[in-house]
């Protein structure tokens, strides 16, 4: 399952997306997840999907792998764009299956959201992708750094959101070798109605619930064993640093927002 499955994965290598400062990269996902609520005509998604693929390609992530790595969030987009279809009574009705009526209004809106929805989730991956784990941890502390002027732990949330993210493609092959075991034991869960499959997926639960509370407690005494105490005092074995490549990016990403502005 591991093999498909790219959220929280990390791919080493050499790229340009792979040699920024991960401050860098957060940053500008940050602005990018938040620029691209704003966008209210296909050009600016026209736009933000060009610049999406020009990042894959800069990453030499395999575009297939990363599509079919989000097999996940495919129920999510096609969920999306049904319900705006449902919901929305805007606009001129083009069918009528029934007495249900279809609406353009509807259709141009579950396909902006849903497109919307898919190049966040494809440009988000490539954050964990290009980025190792502890790099991410380092990044979000340091950026979140001034927050401890009001005593909040932001060495402890970092490292929770690290650890979560790496958690990811463990849980799923987890989910893989248990659902495996319990279909050699007769357990079906590809058939029948969906009261009877949510009944069979109890036996794949209960473990890996069980599993997941297991790791976590290994992973909390390992890190008492090496002697973990917070993030008071400690030191880094690599420091962030900012070089001309983030520089560049930063130019780049500022050109595509004022692109956009202009656009709009």
């Amino acid at each position: 399952m591991k093999s498909w499955m790219v959220i929280g994965q990390y791919l080493p290598g050499n790229s340009f997306i792979h040699r920024l400062d991960p401050r860098t990269k957060l940053m500008i996902i940050f602005s990018f997840v938040c620029v691209i609520f704003f966008a209210n005509h296909w050009t600016g998604y026209l736009l933000f999907t060009l610049f999406t693929i020009y990042s894959i390609a800069l990453s030499k992530v395999s575009l297939p792998f990363l599509l079919k790595g989000i097999t996940p969030i495919w129920f999510f987009i096609v969920l999306t764009f049904f319900l705006h279809i449902l919901i929305t009574r805007e606009g001129e009705v083009l069918w009528e299956i029934g007495s249900f009526p279809i609406y353009e209004e509807g259709i141009q809106r579950g396909i902006e959201i849903s497109w919307r929805l898919l190049i966040l989730v494809v440009f988000t991956s490539l954050l964990t992708l290009t980025t190792a784990p502890m790099e991410i941890t380092d990044a979000l502390e340091s950026l979140l750094g001034p927050l401890k002027r009001w005593k909040l732990p932001i060495h402890e949330l970092a490292l929770m959101m690290s650890i979560s993210l790496r958690f990811i493609p463990t849980l799923m092959d987890e989910t893989d070798r248990i659902s495996k075991a319990q279909a050699s034991r007769g357990v079906d869960l590809k058939s029948g109605t969906l009261k009877d499959r949510m009944y069979a997926s109890i036996p794949l639960l209960i473990p890996l619930f069980i599993g997941a509370f297991k790791r976590a407690e290994d992973l909390a005494t390992a890190m008492e064993v090496r002697g973990y105490a917070g993030g008071e005092g400690r030191t880094k074995l690599r420091e962030l640093q900012f070089t001309y490549l983030d520089g560049v990016a930063a130019v780049g990403y500022v050109i595509v927002l004022i692109l956009f502005i202009y656009l709009r």
